[in-house]
Protein backbone atom coordinates (compact mmCIF):
# COMPACT_ATOMS: atom_id res chain seq x y z
CA UNK A 1 0.00 0.00 0.00
CA UNK A 2 1.52 3.54 -1.20
CA UNK A 3 -0.02 5.53 1.41
CA UNK A 4 0.95 3.65 4.05
CA UNK A 5 2.44 5.44 7.36
CA UNK A 6 2.92 5.07 10.86
CA UNK A 7 0.12 7.49 11.65
CA UNK A 8 -2.54 5.07 9.00
CA UNK A 9 -1.00 1.70 10.71
CA UNK A 10 -1.82 3.28 13.76
CA UNK A 11 -5.44 3.55 12.75
CA UNK A 12 -5.73 0.08 10.90
CA UNK A 13 -4.19 -1.19 14.15
CA UNK A 14 -7.10 0.04 16.19
CA UNK A 15 -9.96 -0.31 13.23
CA UNK A 16 -10.51 3.00 13.08
CA UNK A 17 -12.18 4.32 10.51
CA UNK A 18 -10.40 6.91 8.17
CA UNK A 19 -10.96 8.39 4.69
CA UNK A 20 -7.26 9.45 2.79
CA UNK A 21 -6.60 12.83 1.19
CA UNK A 22 -4.06 12.89 -1.01
CA UNK A 23 -2.92 16.30 -2.78
CA UNK A 24 0.35 17.46 -4.78
CA UNK A 25 2.76 18.95 -2.50
CA UNK A 26 4.82 22.09 -3.52
CA UNK A 27 8.42 21.33 -2.27
CA UNK A 28 8.86 24.54 -2.16
CA UNK A 29 5.98 25.11 0.16
CA UNK A 30 6.48 25.99 3.86
CA UNK A 31 3.08 27.00 5.10
CA UNK A 32 2.32 23.07 5.34
CA UNK A 33 -1.64 23.75 6.75
CA UNK A 34 -2.77 26.18 4.68
CA UNK A 35 -1.33 24.36 1.72
CA UNK A 36 -3.51 21.46 3.07
CA UNK A 37 -6.79 23.65 2.93
CA UNK A 38 -6.27 25.08 -0.40
CA UNK A 39 -5.81 22.12 -1.88
CA UNK A 40 -8.17 19.72 -0.48
CA UNK A 41 -10.56 22.96 -0.61
CA UNK A 42 -11.37 22.17 3.30
CA UNK A 43 -12.70 24.83 5.65
CA UNK A 44 -9.60 25.39 7.75
CA UNK A 45 -11.00 25.28 11.01
CA UNK A 46 -11.53 21.79 10.25
CA UNK A 47 -7.89 21.05 9.01
CA UNK A 48 -5.52 20.70 12.10
CA UNK A 49 -2.09 21.18 12.05
CA UNK A 50 0.13 19.29 14.41
CA UNK A 51 2.76 21.39 16.74
CA UNK A 52 6.05 19.59 18.89
CA UNK A 53 6.09 21.93 21.44
CA UNK A 54 8.84 22.17 24.23
CA UNK A 55 7.51 22.18 27.91
CA UNK A 56 9.63 23.69 31.04
CA UNK A 57 8.68 23.27 34.82
CA UNK A 58 6.89 20.36 33.85
CA UNK A 59 6.23 16.65 34.17
CA UNK A 60 6.72 16.36 29.99
CA UNK A 61 9.62 18.24 28.34
CA UNK A 62 7.54 17.54 24.94
CA UNK A 63 3.98 17.84 23.75
CA UNK A 64 1.82 17.45 21.03
CA UNK A 65 -0.63 20.44 20.53
CA UNK A 66 -3.41 19.98 17.64
CA UNK A 67 -4.65 23.12 16.34
CA UNK A 68 -6.80 24.33 13.48
CA UNK A 69 -4.98 26.04 10.79
CA UNK A 70 -7.06 28.55 10.74
CA UNK A 71 -5.89 29.40 14.41
CA UNK A 72 -2.98 30.11 16.72
CA UNK A 73 -1.78 28.26 19.34
CA UNK A 74 -1.82 29.24 22.44
CA UNK A 75 1.04 28.38 24.16
CA UNK A 76 -0.01 29.77 28.21
CA UNK A 77 -2.98 27.83 27.70
CA UNK A 78 -1.25 24.93 26.42
CA UNK A 79 1.57 25.33 29.33
CA UNK A 80 -1.61 25.41 31.81
CA UNK A 81 -3.45 22.53 30.46
CA UNK A 82 -0.26 20.04 30.89
CA UNK A 83 1.27 21.72 34.18
CA UNK A 84 3.96 23.65 32.84
CA UNK A 85 5.42 27.03 34.04
CA UNK A 86 6.28 28.18 29.88
CA UNK A 87 5.79 26.49 26.33
CA UNK A 88 7.39 27.06 23.38
CA UNK A 89 7.67 25.55 20.26
CA UNK A 90 10.25 23.19 19.78
CA UNK A 91 13.47 22.74 17.50
CA UNK A 92 12.20 21.56 13.87
CA UNK A 93 15.31 19.04 14.77
CA UNK A 94 13.77 18.00 17.88
CA UNK A 95 10.34 17.83 16.39
CA UNK A 96 11.58 15.16 14.02
CA UNK A 97 13.35 13.50 15.99
CA UNK A 98 10.83 12.95 18.71
CA UNK A 99 7.39 11.73 16.29
CA UNK A 100 9.71 10.12 13.42
CA UNK A 101 8.18 12.38 10.79
CA UNK A 102 9.71 15.40 8.95
CA UNK A 103 8.43 18.76 9.53
CA UNK A 104 4.90 19.87 7.53
CA UNK A 105 4.03 15.75 7.61
CA UNK A 106 3.96 15.86 11.42
CA UNK A 107 1.08 13.51 12.67
CA UNK A 108 -0.66 13.28 15.60
CA UNK A 109 -0.77 9.42 14.91
CA UNK A 110 2.20 6.57 15.31
CA UNK A 111 4.65 9.08 16.36
CA UNK A 112 8.00 7.02 17.33
CA UNK A 113 7.43 8.56 20.88
CA UNK A 114 4.39 8.75 22.60
CA UNK A 115 4.06 12.15 23.98
CA UNK A 116 0.92 13.51 25.67
CA UNK A 117 -1.40 15.17 23.59
CA UNK A 118 -4.09 18.21 23.66
CA UNK A 119 -6.41 18.53 21.10
CA UNK A 120 -8.22 21.97 20.50
CA UNK A 121 -11.66 21.73 21.96
CA UNK A 122 -12.94 23.27 19.07
CA UNK A 123 -12.72 19.89 16.81
CA UNK A 124 -15.35 18.79 18.71
CA UNK A 125 -17.28 21.19 16.55
CA UNK A 126 -16.99 18.60 13.35
CA UNK A 127 -18.00 15.39 12.94
CA UNK A 128 -15.16 14.97 10.88
CA UNK A 129 -11.20 16.43 11.36
CA UNK A 130 -7.79 16.31 9.14
CA UNK A 131 -4.65 15.44 10.43
CA UNK A 132 -1.40 15.00 8.36
CA UNK A 133 -1.36 11.40 7.44
CA UNK A 134 2.37 11.45 8.34
CA UNK A 135 3.73 12.61 5.05
CA UNK A 136 3.61 16.03 2.86
CA UNK A 137 0.75 15.95 0.51
CA UNK A 138 -1.19 13.19 2.51
CA UNK A 139 -4.00 14.16 4.91
CA UNK A 140 -6.09 11.78 7.29
CA UNK A 141 -10.32 12.38 7.84
CA UNK A 142 -11.71 10.70 10.94
CA UNK A 143 -13.64 11.64 13.92
CA UNK A 144 -12.69 13.78 16.45
CA UNK A 145 -13.56 11.51 19.55
CA UNK A 146 -11.51 8.75 17.33
CA UNK A 147 -8.40 11.19 17.14
CA UNK A 148 -8.59 11.68 20.44
CA UNK A 149 -9.08 7.79 21.63
CA UNK A 150 -5.56 6.75 18.35
CA UNK A 151 -3.69 9.49 20.07
CA UNK A 152 -4.75 8.94 24.12
CA UNK A 153 -5.39 12.84 24.19
CA UNK A 154 -7.73 15.14 25.92
CA UNK A 155 -9.61 18.34 24.65
CA UNK A 156 -9.02 21.43 25.83
CA UNK A 157 -9.36 25.55 24.29
CA UNK A 158 -5.43 25.97 23.42
CA UNK A 159 -6.31 28.01 20.03
CA UNK A 160 -6.36 31.53 19.74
Amino acid sequence: MTNATPATRTLDRARIPYTLLPYSHDPGERHFGEEAVAALGQDPRQVFKTLVVACAGGQHPLVIAVVPVACQLDLKALAHQVGAKKAALADHAVAERSTGYVVGGISPLGQKKSLPTVIDASAQDFSTVMVSAGRRGLQVQLSPDDLASATRARFAAIAR
